[in-house]
This record gives C-alpha cells, sequence and structure tokens, in this order.
C-alpha cells in the first residue's frame, strides 16, 4: 500500500507531515501541487472520501481572489481549474484520506502499513 502526500512545498503543514513520515522512515510519494495538477480520477477520489466541500481551502488567498466566498459553485470544477484551492495536506492511501497534520491519525494510517 502505497502512501501519497499532496501539497506544495511552501505549504507548512504539508512540510510538517514530510518530515514526520521521514523520520519514522515510511515510504511516501510527494505531489507538489505546484509542478502537477491532480487528476480528475484523483480529485473524484479525494472527494468520493472526504467530500467536495470539505477538500476546498477556504481561507487560502486564490479562494478570496476568485470570489468564491460570494459565489455557489461546484468544488470539483474549480480545484480542477486551479488546485491551490485544495486544503493541503491531504495523505491518502488506497482506503483512506486525511486532510491536515494530525499527529495521532497520521500514527493510525501508518500503523496499519508494512513500512
Amino acid at each position: 500500500m502505497k502512501l501519497q502526500v499532496i501539497g506544495t512545498k511552501k505549504c507548512k503543514e504539508t512540510m510538517k507531515v514530510v518530515r514526520f513520515l521521514k523520520e519514522r522512515r515510511v515510504d511516501f510519494q510527494f505531489v507538489d501541487l505546484n509542478q502537477r495538477k491532480l487528476s480528475p480520477g484523483e480529485l473524484d477520489n479525494i472527494a468520493e472520501r472526504l467530500g467536495p466541500e470539505m477538500m476546498i481551502n477556504k481561507n487560502s488567498k486564490q479562494y478570496k481572489e476568485r470570489g468564491l466566498e460570494y459565489m455557489v459553485f461546484d468544488p470539483l470544477k474549480e480545484l480542477a481549474e486551479d488546485p491551490r484551492l485544495l486544503r493541503t495536506p491531504v495523505i491518502r492511501t488506497e482506503k483512506r484520506v486525511l486532510v491536515g497534520f494530525d499527529a495521532e491519525s497520521l500514527e493510525s494510517l501508518i500503523g496499519g502499513q508494512d513500512a
């Protein structure tokens, strides 16, 4: 089972997760949203587990610049257009998805893996 961390190198929370996993020698794949957009399938997979509304970072600069706080919009469509709207970090396996840095949740996630 492969662990995937989705975020940006400038996101402090994402870097906390990366450091946490490296300290525990957990094998993971890092996806930098500044270099690659998520595929529609990846977005659907995450949305299925979290819910589309939970994926949008309402505190982000992009959210405010695009005026999304005053609009009715499709979260998946907006995320496909601008992946910087995604709440990061997103940590996912084949069966589970976490958002944000929470040491206890990360421990339970990697506890079920062969690290």
